[in-house]
């Protein structure tokens, strides 16, 4: 869920600001799954935009801090998560780790990146959420570390019924600044997009692996 219209209202304006978020219903992009995609996100461009990066590491940090008040811990997903992860940790004034896909195959063979303790409450920060499965495997990871997980706070989400239905499974709470509704109703507003493209985008969003641009 988002947190709140204003909050999702102005993370859509800044993230088409800065192109973090390209909607191209008329010259989709390929995912690395395959699927074609009128529409690709990567919020990692935020960390190169100083008052941009400020208000999202802010204001996902304001609302760890009401939805859980303040965790022992925060942790970043890698790889696009561990830069404003590690922001919203500095913040907050609190210790940060962040979580591989899997354990490294050398060395000490972690996982989790840093310094963490049994028993300690976590809030995860992540950028994106797709299907939200690799987001879900960082939690599994730290919860077989035995820390508490409070939840997961990410920057947009896509909005994706299967995401919605892997975090219920897994029973994690997901909390987003925002989604694919508001944003594509922020670049209606602004002419980002034409209403013919935002029913395009609409489509796909409703069937996204079946989604054919031609």
């Amino acid at each position: 869920m988002i947190f709140n219209k204003d909050t999702a209202k102005k993370t859509a304006e800044v993230l088409l600001q800065i192109n973090a978020i390209k909607l191209q219903p008329n010259d989709p992009f390929t995912w690395a799954s395959g699927w074609k995609s009128p529409i690709y996100c990567d919020n990692r461009i935020v960390l190169s935009f100083p008052p941009i990066r400020n208000y999202i590491r802010a204001t996902i940090a304001k609302n760890i801090e009401d939805l859980y008040g303040k965790p022992d811990v925060i942790a970043g997903v890698a790889t696009g998560a561990i830069g404003i992860g590690a922001l919203v940790a500095e913040y907050l004034n609190l210790p940060f780790v962040y979580v591989r896909p899997e354990a490294k195959k050398h060395g000490r063979q972690n996982q989790i990146e840093g310094y963490i303790e049994k028993g300690q409450t976590v809030v995860v920060v992540e950028d994106l959420i797709s299907t939200g499965m690799s987001s879900l495997n960082a939690v599994k990871a730290l919860k077989e570390a035995e820390a508490n997980v409070k939840g997961m706070v990410a920057i947009f989400s896509y909005g994706f019924d299967v995401a919605s239905k892997n975090f219920k499974d897994a029973n994690v709470e997901l909390h987003t600044l925002g989604n694919y509704e508001n944003l594509l109703e922020q670049a209606l507003e602004t002419f980002y997009i034409t209403k013919e493209q935002q029913d395009i985008l609409a489509q796909w969003n409703a069937n996204p692996s079946e989604w054919n641009a031609n």
